[in-house]
């Protein structure tokens, strides 16, 4: 294969906005698509190997595996090994399991679909994992592991039918990407079936190059080169990804390789010795970058200065020339010291068992959770909050146990009120069962996580209609309760699950929404649904409103201030939690707000925001440095105590006389 410095100096044109887009730099909100351009890049460069070993007749897969373990793995796991000392260091049990079982991913080549089921790529929490990047490495290995085989049982259609038959292939996996891209965006972005396209249009272009010869043209070169850059620029975590979006910088990558021949302006500059030579590095500067960032990023519990960012991007550089020059080049040269493939074979076998070893340990002395500093924070396991409340989850029982009338019960006494909603409601049992305990009263108790304590056969596609129906149907008919009291995180229900890659449409009886905008409309159906029957069986209906919501888990932020020697006490460590604006409150509630006070005169409406609240900004403590929340949105036992007082203070001076406007109430049209 002829060598060609454009596709080095591509290379840099591929990895510099991904580092400067983690990096956090503004003008490279795009730069994640530099992975896109080193996919297709791949695809060019593996194929066009394997096309001129088969066309010689010297195709072999251990070759070809050969290669590529000593292509990739020697400075994989250099960097692997030099992560583990700091995420021992610095890294919560959690985040130390995490970051465990990440290695094993990477250890057998599927680190793609681990971060697919651990988290969005584009949230904060990302950015705090050393290994995220390797989700890439492991589609290039997954296709490295097939493609060659694919190519090899196909050889005899000859090329002119493989170059349809794998046009055919890419633009199967576009269509699939895109439609992946409006319904389950993390598996789009993540997984190889939806990313095969990519790798496959440069297998396409080297079989043209292949058959046809290499193009010139200044015009299209420019025009490849201008489209990745504007990706960079124009593309930013809000955009559907991959997609058709993704033509615009895989299309760019195209024309490049086509059409950048020698003496085109886009092939000296690319050729250009500083940036071929950052192109030569850009698998190290790859490995690099990612953990350095993340752990910058833990150890300063937050974003770093942007002039400590760009420091650490010279740093990543450095490692890089200092990996490439004594890892990467030895170890790609290593057959011509003696060393056999059976050794090659051996020493990359090893590696991987060793890394997948060593994250099982790490796993299995459960993130080792008796290091200095953590012993202060394991008075948070002991405060009550919705994880240990047993009627959360309606204490497992089914949904044939709820309609025959066995429901959970909390307090001691005679049934008098019903608790309904999701594990925001499930947040507050604990203290409730308390409460009423004191009071000589009971209450039915009914939450699930994500299900919306909505009739009409409301649900999140999360299975609850069914269950709240039921709990619904026993209270309508249990002449006990007087009062219902309904809580949740409404405004997923409106908004979408703020966590959730793609917003969730809901669903009720009448229908799925079309457009999450629509969720707006079947929220308001159900509801309405909801309290006529409720105001018609004379139950007095008490809707509490939305908690603040926070960027931060409040018991990882403080444990982590703690653990790093930023605080020495939980009341210090408090100060470390970001606050959430009361504009930001609005902004994410403003709906579902709306929709209640259209039927404020029906319900009770009891607002809560004020318990959290100050005039400007929401925190997720009080004024003693008390925690109040156990993550991001949900309140603990103290933060629990809170709203269930204000909700019984309501309860007790509300007007018991009759409700003149307790009638049969129907949606507003819109």
């Amino acid at each position: 294969m002829q060598y060609r410095p454009e596709i080095d100096g591509l290379r840099a044109i591929a990895v510099l906005p991904v580092i400067l887009f983690h990096a956090g730099f503004q003008w490279f909100q795009g730069g994640y698509i530099g992975v896109d351009v080193f996919f297709v890049i791949s695809g060019y460069l593996i194929t066009t190997l394997l096309i001129e070993d088969m066309r010689n007749n010297r195709f072999s897969l251990t070759d070809f595996y050969e290669r590529r373990a000593k292509r990739i793995l020697p400075a994989l796991f250099f960097v692997i090994i030099v992560c583990i000392p700091f995420a021992m260091l610095w890294m919560l049990p959690k985040e130390l399991i995490g970051f465990a079982k990440s290695m094993t991913s990477v250890s057998i080549f599927s680190s793609n679909i681990f971060f697919w089921q651990e988290n969005d790529y584009f949230s904060s929490i990302s950015e705090e994992m050393p290994l995220l990047h390797t989700w890439s490495l492991a589609v290039e290995e997954q296709y490295y592991l097939l493609f060659p085989i694919f190519l090899s049982v196909f050889w005899r259609l000859g090329l002119p039918r493989l170059f349809w038959f794998i046009l055919g292939l890419s633009l199967f996996s576009l269509l699939v990407s895109e439609w992946s891209s409006r319904y389950y965006a993390s598996a789009n972005f993540y997984l190889l079936h939806t990313r095969a396209w990519e790798l496959l249009s440069g297998s396409i272009v080297a079989i043209f190059i292949h058959q046809n010869g290499m193009r010139r043209s200044n015009f299209f070169s420019i025009l490849g080169l201008a489209a990745i850059v504007a990706s960079v620029v124009v593309y930013d975590d809000s955009t559907p990804f991959p997609s058709i979006y993704a033509l615009l910088p895989v299309g760019g990558t195209l024309l490049v390789i086509l059409y950048s021949g020698s003496n085109t302006l886009v092939a000296r500059l690319l050729s250009l010795p500083a940036v071929v030579t950052v192109g030569l590095i850009s698998y190290s500067m790859y490995l690099w970058h990612q953990p350095i960032f993340a752990f910058a990023r833990i150890r300063s519990m937050g974003q770093p200065e942007a002039e400590i960012m760009a420091l650490l991007v010279v740093l990543s550089f450095i490692l890089s020339v200092i990996t490439w020059k004594y890892i990467e080049t030895p170890f790609r040269n290593i057959s011509k010291f003696g060393y056999k493939r059976k050794a090659i074979f051996g020493f990359s076998a090893l590696g991987l068992i060793l890394i997948s070893l060593a994250g099982g340990i790490l796993q299995g002395l459960n993130g080792l959770p008796n290091r200095d500093g953590l012993e202060i924070t394991s008075v948070l396991d002991e405060i009550p909050n919705v994880r240990g409340s047993y009627c959360h989850n309606d204490g497992r029982r089914t949904v044939e146990e709820i309609k025959a009338g066995d429901f959970c019960l909390i307090g001691e006494g005679e049934v008098s009120y019903a608790i309904i909603g999701d594990s925001h409601a499930g947040a507050i049992f604990d203290y409730a069962d308390e409460y009423l305990s004191r009071s000589g009263s009971s209450s039915i108790a009914v939450s699930g996580g994500f299900c919306a304590p909505l009739m009409n056969g409301f649900e999140a596609e999360f299975g609850c209609s069914e269950m709240i129906s039921a709990a619904f149907n026993g209270i309508l008919t249990d002449s006990r309760v007087k009062q219902v009291i309904m809580l949740a995180e409404w405004a997923n229900y409106t908004q979408g699950f703020r966590d959730n890659d793609v917003p969730i449409k809901m669903r009720d009886s009448q229908g799925k929404a079309s457009d999450i905008k629509d969720n707006e409309d079947v929220f308001m159906r159900s509801l309405g649904v909801t309290v006529q029957k409720l105001t018609e069986s004379g139950k007095e209906v008490f809707i509490v409103l939305p908690v603040p919501e926070f960027s931060e888990r409040a018991y990882d932020v403080v444990q982590k201030a703690i653990f790093l020697d930023y605080a020495n006490s939980l009341d210090a460590a408090v100060a470390f939690l970001p606050a959430t604006s009361n504009a930001d409150y609005h902004s994410r509630n403003r709906a579902v707000l709306d929709i209640f006070y259209v039927y404020q005169e029906s319900v009770t409406l009891i607002p809560i925001k004020q318990l959290f609240c100050g005039s400007e900004s929401c925190k997720q403590y009080d004024q003693s440095k008390q925690l109040l929340y156990s993550d991001t949105n949900h309140v603990n036992y103290f933060g629990a105590g809170l709203i269930v007082n204000e909700v019984f203070d309501r309860i007790r001076n509300a007007n018991k006389t009759p409700q003149q406007t307790a009638r049969p109430l129907t949606p507003p049209s819109q």
